[in-house]
């Protein structure tokens, strides 16, 4: 058991959104984070082949999604941390680590939810765990992964921070449950919105769940929406993020003025011209010797 109060977890796990550019983007994540004295643990997680043509009980690699869980889940309770950090991965790297805290701190814990989409979908409407993860915290999603969720988050301590347009299933969640949402526009000059709702649900721990894709892909290309193999037009029917760095870094940054950051995740990173590179060099002689 360490001796840290922080665990850094590398988990560059692919299955949930069902994409190749997931393993490089958790690692070069880790790689650019600078470095403390809390311990960096690698989640093992089975290597990529996708786009893997695998559905079990209609989710995209399930059992694998499982038995990853569950490796993450040992870890951190081997260590024991009173704070977590997360280097993904797909979204669904989140589950464990927040259940683990929200259990830690009695059900209490707060979660910023930085990201372009609410991921409290059901295996209903999609085929990938990464869009249900915040569902399954709450109970919801998918009632496969939701089972292992011991103590539910409270929705009055969740918020959406840069949500763009969302469907009727996830607004009928959304609503049912009563959290709250900042949209880009709310946070574009002030994180008055989100430091509010701390103050009035007196979170005095909180995760912060980043998915990349809160960012404008005009801004910021290391993102699913920005991949330069695509047709632009291809992506048209998904809501994409509106937010730059310095409004993200703002908000982040200001929560940590008024409530103790227990965690924090980065997601969905898919650095485009570090793959292509490396996929080149594949070819080039005398580098594989």
């Amino acid at each position: 058991m360490s001796s840290n109060q922080t665990l850094r977890l590398l988990m560059p796990q692919w299955q949930g959104g069902n994409h190749h550019a997931y393993p490089l983007g958790a690692r070069l994540l880790e790689w650019l984070a600078p470095k403390g004295n809390s311990p960096t643990v690698e989640v093992p997680v089975k290597p990529c082949k996708a786009p893997s043509p695998l559905r079990e009980n209609g989710i995209v690699e399930q059992n694998a999604l499982l038995a990853q869980l569950q490796e993450c889940e040992k870890i951190i309770k081997h260590h024991k941390p009173k704070k977590i950090v997360v280097f993904g991965g797909d979204c669904m790297v989140e589950q464990t680590p927040i259940s683990y805290l929200n259990q830690l701190y009695d059900g209490n814990l707060g979660v910023l939810w930085m990201d372009a989409h609410p991921d409290v979908t059901t295996p209903k409407e999609f085929h990938h765990e990464h869009a249900m993860v915040l569902g399954n915290l709450l109970g919801e999603g998918d009632p496969v992964f939701a089972a292992k969720v011991p103590v539910k988050l409270n929705p009055n301590k969740v918020m959406f921070g840069g949500l763009q347009k969302t469907t009727e299933q996830e607004i009928e969640i959304i609503q049912r449950l009563g959290m709250r949402h900042a949209s880009p526009a709310d946070l574009a000059h002030d994180s008055s919105a989100i430091l509010g709702w701390i103050k009035e649900e007196k979170i005095t721990k909180l995760f912060i769940h980043i998915d990349l894709d809160v960012l404008d892909a005009s801004l910021f290309r290391s993102l699913l929406f920005a991949d330069p193999t695509k047709d632009p037009s291809a992506f048209y029917h998904f809501p994409q993020g509106e937010m730059n760095l310095s409004q993200l870094a703002r908000v982040v940054q200001d929560t940590t003025l008024v409530t103790n950051i227990v965690g924090l995740g980065i997601t969905e990173h898919m650095p485009w011209d570090a793959i292509h590179l490396q996929n080149m060099l594949k070819d080039f002689p005398l580098l594989s010797d």
